[in-house]
């Protein structure tokens, strides 16, 4: 390994007393063109200069110049660290919460107001980094600024054309990124920052699109560490993350990871791709399943305690998780026989999978049909959406490759599940 933790843990706390002292750079500003290729092996050097440490062999790896990903070209022992990134380098929604007090209360007040309450760590987080853009070349983070993409795909980037041509889960939870973008932006308005900044929504959609992709979520806080914020997603993961009570970060390896391997952490649920394809915007073809379409069945999935990641379509067998079955089932109870459906829904909540079963076993020849009915027209609503994203010029609508990526995925879902469907 490159590095000792204790000795490391005993030279920061020896350090920390003091500020964060960073070279001086040239006044300049960072080039947010989509032609601009990220300058990811400076920021590393950066990174390192500034005490983050690595295990032997990671390094930053990229297939297309785009994408950058730690991936280890040694092998690591389970349990053994990762990377470091001492947390002065860290940015926190807690630290910007100190560092900009009263001046941003207006910001946080109008979100309240709007119902975004939960939104504002992240806001802090995001306001950090229009600062630190503002500031160009003199911000201490200018070379991890410079070396993040310029270009997402994430809902807050798409436009309602992009929607239009989305299945209706997909444009709820891409169009809610959007809109919790716009009350950012709104919000921002009563900050002290240029009138310069307040007008670029480039700008201020960049940064939201940093503080949300490059976070996590821990503790109540939102937290980004430089360098490791390179770490992918995956379904299987080689790396966890961690923070100690100095609130320096940490990455392990979770297993004896051999050389040649990708370093990915998870992002979040991996059995559904269509939230992470609306919050970061990429779609994770790993995922086992996609969420069942049923929109119409949000008030029964509720009156369950089920959410959308419990009614899942499988891709590779075409099958049907059982909590599709109730909510089917207890829709088509509740508009046909009231008796039935309280009966049913007492079954449900109880845990009487005796009963319950006997529900299923007289009306399922409903819950096919009403099944069938919803897979058929989803199938034909992808093919017309796809048709629609298809019809669009790429040069105003880049974001209709992953569209179609993510409508391909779910239509051969939803192909298998019809075929089983069609031979119960």
């Amino acid at each position: 390994m490159k590095f000792n933790l204790l000795l490391l843990a005993s030279i920061c706390a020896k350090e920390r007393a003091s500020a964060f002292s960073f070279r001086a750079l040239p006044a300049g500003s960072i080039n947010l063109s989509s032609s601009v290729e990220r300058d990811v092996y400076t920021m590393a050097d950066w990174a390192a200069s500034y005490g983050v440490q690595q295990a032997e062999g990671v390094q930053l790896t990229s297939y297309d110049g785009k994408d950058y990903f730690p991936m280890t070209q040694s092998d690591i022992p389970a349990g053994s660290p990762v990377m470091y990134v001492p947390s002065d380098l860290i940015f926190t929604s807690s630290k910007s919460a100190q560092e900009f007090g009263t001046s941003i209360a207006g910001c946080e007040n109008q979100l309240i107001q709007a119902g975004f309450q939960d939104k504002i760590p992240l806001f802090r987080v995001f306001f950090k980094i229009v600062t630190e853009y503002e500031k160009g070349e003199e911000s201490p983070w200018y070379p991890w600024l410079n070396s993040l993409p310029r270009i997402y795909n994430t809902g807050a980037s798409m436009t309602y054309a992009c929607f239009d041509c989305l299945p209706p889960y997909a444009a709820y939870l891409a169009l809610s990124e959007r809109q919790n973008f716009v009350n950012f932006q709104k919000a921002v308005r009563n900050a002290p920052i240029s009138e310069d900044i307040l007008k670029n929504v480039t700008v201020l959609k960049w940064a939201y699109n940093v503080a949300l992709t490059r976070s996590i979520e821990m503790y109540g806080e939102r937290l980004i560490a430089p360098l490791a914020d390179m770490f992918n997603h995956g379904t299987e993961t080689e790396v966890e993350i961690s923070y100690d009570e100095n609130g320096d970060c940490y990455a392990y390896a979770q297993y004896d990871i051999p050389a040649g391997s990708p370093l990915r952490v998870s992002y979040g649920d991996p059995t559904d791709p269509t939230p992470l394809f609306a919050r970061y915007g990429f779609l994770d073809e790993s995922s086992p399943g996609t969420f069942c379409k049923l929109m119409k069945v949000r008030t029964e999935m509720e009156a369950f305690g089920y959410t959308y990641a419990n009614l899942l379509f499988y891709r590779d067998s075409g099958s049907i998780s059982p909590e599709v079955y109730d909510v089917v089932l207890y829709h088509v109870l509740l508009n046909s026989d009231q008796d039935a459906a309280n009966g049913f829904y007492q079954a449900v909540m109880s845990g009487d999978e005796n009963t319950k079963g006997q529900y299923h076993d007289q009306y399922w020849a409903y819950t096919k049909e009403e099944l069938q009915k919803h897979v058929d027209g989803t199938l034909r609503d992808l093919d017309r959406w796809s048709a629609k994203a298809n019809s669009y010029d790429l040069n105003t609508h880049p974001r209709v490759p992953l569209i179609l990526q993510h409508n391909a995925f779910v239509k051969e879902t939803f192909q298998r599940v019809k075929q089983n469907l069609d031979m119960m």
